[in-house]
């Protein structure tokens, strides 16, 4: 095995499939990077049971092959290597790199232990990539963290004819975002019916990472297992010569539709950015389990912002418009406010409010109104 290729193309390549690589695994051959030459092409593969990506490059090939590296001791390397043509073939057990004077050489794992990479599953449709990496990132700071409960540590995906949905909650928060998709001709959904809505859970941190890395690769295709069985199955993600494959988890998100219906709910207006850094500033007196508390007046059009207790308090006044009640008052985790508010795009902010205790709706207007965030309003006010 030997080839030649440009310093940046295999940083990139090692890069992206180093983010399949586990922290810490009991089969050592998973910590390493699968890197197989062949007619001008060099494909960097990495894989943990959960996730499999391939990152092909091109290169100039003499001598076909393929190799399994320590994946993090080649991605060290590979951030230090300098600019320049780098030359790389395989010595024996021994791999080696050279550019602009520097060798490196690396020893070399049994590749025959490595397990066999999951095929991509066929294109279902394709979507924006910057689009849906800003998507996959609006929703995935309501996915939960708690590993004993995975269902609740996804993002569900439902694609329903050229509208792909993504949502995520933690039971305390709960987060929705719509945007348009293209299907491919004659896809089929789970029963094998045209245009019958797909569902698929996949874990959160993955998905994001996975969205960030091919954001910039114009379209991103998904592919979905064409047997669609519940609970089992991978999903396929394709761009910019990079392939990952994500293995779902098991299980659905608990339905949202009654749970964003507040029929008799106050709506209140307010600039986005204004009430974020507002919520960032008075945050600084509160205590770790203090609200913010929101105070909405129609009558002086205006919100009071406010956390604190006894002398170590903090407030600000921003201008608002409140419709269907005269005052409106509701308290909110901090952190869980502004992991809300950050995850809004547009200049306005709407707020549907039902009052202390209860549900609260937040959602974008005009174009970003395809994002909406649910968050439970504290019952002990400030």
């Amino acid at each position: 095995m030997e080839f030649r290729i440009a310093r940046g193309e295999l940083a990139e390549a090692v890069g992206r499939a180093a983010r399949a690589l586990p922290a810490r695994t009991p089969v050592p051959v998973l910590g390493g990077l699968l890197l197989t030459a062949e007619a001008g092409r060099l494909t960097v593969s990495g894989f943990d049971f959960e996730t499999a990506v391939r990152v092909e490059a091109d290169a100039e090939v003499t001598a076909e092959g393929r190799v399994l590296v320590l994946g993090r001791r080649l991605l060290d390397i590979c951030r230090v290597v300098p600019e320049g043509p780098v030359n790389c073939a395989l010595e024996g057990t021994r791999f080696g790199l050279e550019a602009g004077g520097t060798r490196f050489g690396l020893s070399t794992l049994p590749y025959e232990e490595y397990p066999a990479l999951p095929e991509t599953p066929p294109a279902y449709g394709g979507v924006d990539a910057e689009a849906f990496a800003t998507a996959v990132g609006q929703v995935a700071v309501a996915a939960g963290r708690d590993d004993t409960l995975p269902v609740l540590t996804g993002i569900q995906l439902r694609f329903d004819g050229e509208q792909l949905t993504l949502s995520a909650s933690d039971r305390y928060r709960y987060a929705v975002r719509r945007l348009e998709w293209k299907p491919e001709a004659g896809a089929a959904g789970g029963t094998g019916a045209v245009g019958e809505p797909v569902e698929v859970l996949l874990p959160a941190r993955r998905l994001l990472e996975t969205a960030r890395s091919l954001a910039r690769c114009g379209t991103v295709r998904i592919g979905l297992d064409p047997a669609q069985t519940a609970g089992g199955g991978v999903v396929g993600f394709a761009g910019g010569g990079t392939r990952t494959v994500l293995r779902r988890l098991e299980g659905r998100l608990p339905g949202y539709g009654s749970l964003f219906a507040l029929p008799d709910a106050a709506v209140a207006e307010v600039d986005c950015a204004a009430l974020t850094e507002a919520v960032r500033r008075v945050a600084v007196v509160a205590e770790a389990s203090s609200p913010v508390r929101l105070d909405f007046s129609a009558a002086e059009g205006a919100l009071l912002v406010r956390a604190g207790y006894g002398d170590d308090v903090a407030a600000q006044r921003l201008p608002a418009v409140l419709h269907g009640a005269e005052e409106v008052t509701v308290a909110f985790n901090p952190a869980y406010l502004l992991d809300a508010l950050n995850s809004f795009e547009g200049p306005e902010l709407r707020l549907e409010l039902l009052g202390g205790g209860q549900r609260a709706l937040l959602g974008g207007t005009g174009a970003a109104a395809g994002h909406r965030h649910l968050l439970m309003s504290v019952k002990q006010l400030v």
